[in-house]
């Protein structure tokens, strides 16, 4: 692990952590598997059956479907797989890469232990994903280097696991710092850093700079972060709006006054799937209806365990020629329950013609409210549609 430490400068009065777990998924199977640490490991593709949990490993080469690599270990990286790649892509790249099935509990589980390690030493946090959070440590006592050493320790503590952090005074940078020196990397940068450690890097590095944002400034001659700082600020106006482009403009010199966001709470909750070959509604009802039914177990699990209700339940359907529909339903009472959520599936199902192959199956719930927002109408026998209270559900923004 190589530490860059900072050099004098200002540090706007914050110091903002990006810990960021190092090939999380990746790194939770090898937990399991300490026998293919080493070799290059891609996660995706069909999750493994009971009868199939002692079976050697599969190898890239066999995989046949549609399916994309969730994560991959470093040593698969380097053969040029990736994440969202698909894994038929992926084995022509690698194809004597193992390939294991993901599990999101195991992934969930250590994701809450790493998330509580940290709040013991820093409780101010914002969630970023299940592998990634923002840390305010400006009132934090301790040195910052050896604070951010502490921070990983207990990481590993808790996990068995690595991470990369990047401490800068903001949220911006700290998120490029984090990437810098994977894996296990602990990156300290001040504002003075930002003409050796931040400019020559390209422009795709700094979050929100997508592949066509990186193609238009390449196409002005903007290769470099650097470059995009000493850039006329009308032009980037010109070329990508008023908005965006003040922002791109403030971002390159490192600005960002963001703060943290301790309390996040989402707007819908979803699984879906997408199958390793097409599924028809009449030919593999029996096949389609265990998928669904275990998206909705999982969609119920979801919920309860973020302590949610659910007024709104959707579908999302992909044929085979890529179109996709949605239908939704409006509950009378909100739930979180796997049968209700199911019936309420089943419904949306029924108002979309199922004569065609499926490639991808999906369920939503929206509209989510906490249990403590709920009142029960059953308390009120005289309750109709037009006398209930306003504001019986408290929706989440």
């Amino acid at each position: 692990m190589e530490r860059i430490c900072p050099s004098p400068g200002p540090w706007s009065g914050r110091r903002i952590a990006h810990l960021d777990m190092d090939a999380f998924f990746a790194s939770v199977e090898l937990l399991s598997h300490p026998e293919l640490r080493g070799q290059p490991v891609v996660v995706g593709g069909p999750r493994r059956k009971p009868q199939d949990q002692d079976r050697t490993f599969g190898r890239l080469r066999d995989y046949t479907g549609r399916g994309v690599a969730t994560t991959a270990t470093y040593e698969a990286r380097a053969l040029g797989v990736h994440s969202g790649m698909g894994l038929m892509k992926a084995a022509a790249l690698a194809p004597d890469a193992i390939l294991l099935p993901a599990n999101f509990e195991a992934y969930s589980h250590c994701s809450r232990l790493f998330k509580a390690a940290v709040a013991e030493l820093a409780p101010t946090i914002e969630d970023r994903g299940i592998d990634e959070i923002f840390i305010d440590l400006t009132e934090v006592p301790g040195e910052t280097v050896e604070l951010a050493q502490r921070l990983k320790d207990a990481v590993r503590a808790a996990t068995g696991l690595g991470c990369s952090i990047g401490i800068t005074p903001n949220k911006l940078l700290s998120k490029i710092a984090s990437e810098l020196q994977k894996p296990d990397g602990l990156t300290v940068l001040t504002l003075a850093d930002l003409p050796t450690r931040i400019w020559p890097l390209p422009p795709s590095v700094i979050n929100g700079v997508g592949p066509k944002a990186s193609a238009r400034l390449e196409a002005m001659g903007l290769c470099s972060i650097g470059q995009l700082a000493a850039a006329d600020p009308q032009a980037l106006l010109a070329a990508f709006g008023q908005s965006y482009g003040a922002w791109l403009w403030q971002a390159a010199h490192g600005r960002d006054e963001r703060p943290l966001v301790t309390a996040r709470e989402p707007k819908s909750v979803s699984r879906e799937t997408t199958f390793a070959q097409d599924l028809h509604p009449r030919r593999d009802r029996t096949a389609l209806t265990g998928i669904l039914l275990d998206l909705c177990r999982r969609l119920g699990d979801d919920l309860e365990r973020k302590g949610l209700l659910a007024r709104t339940i959707g579908i999302k359907l992909r044929f085979d020629d890529f179109q996709t529909v949605t239908r939704d339903l409006t509950l009378d009472r909100a739930t979180a329950e796997p049968a209700a959520i199911r019936d309420a599936a089943r419904s949306c199902l029924r108002r979309v013609p199922l004569d065609r192959p499926l490639r991808l199956l999906g369920i939503r719930a929206g509209t989510l409210v906490l249990p403590g927002a709920v009142l029960d109408e059953e308390m009120d026998p005289f309750a109709d549609g037009a006398s209930r209270v306003a504001g019986m559900l408290r929706p989440i923004d």
